[in-house]
């Protein structure tokens, strides 16, 4: 887990539960991340929140959201991209907000 704190708890879409959402000033853990499609930006999922049912069809929150200290950048690639070769990921999905930029 990568600890973290939220800094934006803006822009809650109106269908995502308020008991599930992110508060900004709280301490959370990060315990996976992905690139969200279509938007092609960095998702994070936190262990203090049980995406479930109720949350159908956002699986992460926006990596925007959080933020950590940089000697956890590495770890979090590594949780995007698991055991791929960074060479397999395809372009089209790398915007500035992606994983690309995150690490650079």
């Amino acid at each position: 887990m990568i600890p973290c704190i939220c800094i934006d708890d803006s822009a809650r879409p109106a269908d995502f539960p308020l008991s599930k959402w992110v508060e900004e000033g709280n301490e959370y853990n990060i315990v996976a991340a992905a690139v969200i499609l279509p938007q092609g930006i960095l998702g994070f999922q936190v262990n203090e929140i049980q995406m479930d049912v109720n949350c159908y069809p956002y699986k992460y929150f926006s990596s925007h959201r959080f933020i950590f200290e940089d000697k956890y950048k590495k770890a979090i690639f590594e949780m995007v991209m698991g055991d791929r070769d960074y060479s397999e990921v395809d372009p089209a999905i790398m915007t500035d907000a992606s994983i690309v930029s995150f690490v650079s």
